[in-house]
């Protein structure tokens, strides 16, 4: 292998405009870590965050910078102790927030955030699975501990979070309550919503029929908006939120907890499983080249992007 590789990095933070797609050293793996040879990154939010510096003290960068938390591909060499994987091996991984990312011809990662890749899609879509199925399983399974028979709503439904998120709800048995836009509410409903609310046409606290043993929040809401969605929780629910920031005393023995989802190896390969157990459906919406990376980010701050977007590195 050549020891140059084509990655996009970011020098400084700042706006969009501040990603490059350059040259850059090729990395070598050391203990505890394979190098992959991507195929595809994915765009998640918190990468402009990042980027923007807005998370600066919680998770401080090295620069310059590769962006890209998400990666499927294969392993091109391993370091002492790579747990069992070998070269040639598809995988798929969470990498570390603030470390190299995915944006590249090759990244190296962690063995212990690698799953076996999923065979029953493409292996550049994989990348479309790891922080946001995370995110949706920890959510739902962790946070709110939902079990079958109980009612959810999921606020912010049409979003990658969100099609996990009923999709795996659907599966545990729990009679699910999407809000959606018109538009999207027929695929919602596809992936197991027993009732989708168009949230342009009345307030949620009109048209939800609750109150419900989880609630759900995938989008930033107000605290107005915040307190309305814990008026939806059953006395003694849950209120769980991946964006906005939750009360930590709600009343009414409303457990409330605010998501930030970690990498986990063996939660990733379960759903991995289902992925090709045809049990769980991985939405994507476009496929660009890591070239566009830059373009991709500026098109996700003026609210362009169709949906998840993974990043073709070859």
């Amino acid at each position: 292998m050549e020891d140059i590789m084509k990655a996009v990095r970011y020098h400084r933070y700042g706006d969009s405009d501040v990603l490059v797609h350059e040259e850059a050293e090729r990395p070598v793996p050391g203990a505890g870590q394979v190098l992959v040879r991507v195929a595809a990154t994915s765009f998640n939010p918190v990468d402009a965050s990042i980027r923007a510096g807005f998370l600066r003290e919680a998770f401080p960068l090295a620069f310059p910078h590769t962006p890209g938390i998400d990666v499927a591909g294969t392993v091109a060499a391993t370091g002492p102790g790579a747990g069992g994987w070998r070269e040639g091996d598809a995988v798929v991984a969470f990498l570390p927030l603030n470390g190299p990312g995915a944006a590249a011809e090759y990244v190296l990662a962690p063995t212990e955030a690698l799953a076996a890749a999923p065979t029953a899609v493409e292996p550049a879509d994989a990348a479309a699975l790891p922080a946001v199925g995370l995110t949706a399983w920890q959510s739902l399974f962790e946070h709110a501990r939902l079990s079958d028979g109980q009612r959810i709503l999921i606020n912010g439904a049409s979003g990658a979070v969100g099609g996990y998120a009923v999709q795996l709800a659907h599966r545990a048995g729990a009679r699910v309550t999407a809000t959606a836009s018109p538009g999207k509410a027929e695929r919602i409903r596809a992936r197991g919503a027993d009732r989708v609310l168009d949230y342009t046409a009345a307030p949620l606290t009109e048209a939800a029929d609750g109150p419900y043993d989880v609630v759900l929040n995938l989008v930033r809401t107000s605290p107005e908006e915040t307190g309305d969605l814990v008026g939806l929780a059953r006395d003694g629910g849950v209120l769980v939120s991946t964006t906005t920031e939750v009360p930590e005393d709600a009343g009414r023995g409303v457990r409330t907890s605010h998501v930030f989802a970690r990498s986990d190896a063996d939660q990733l390969a379960g759903l991995v499983r289902r992925v090709d157990a045809g049990e769980l459906r991985i939405d994507v919406a476009d496929r660009r080249p890591l070239a566009d990376l830059a373009a991709v980010h500026a098109d996700a701050e003026a609210g362009r992007l169709p949906g998840k977007t993974v990043l073709l590195a070859g």
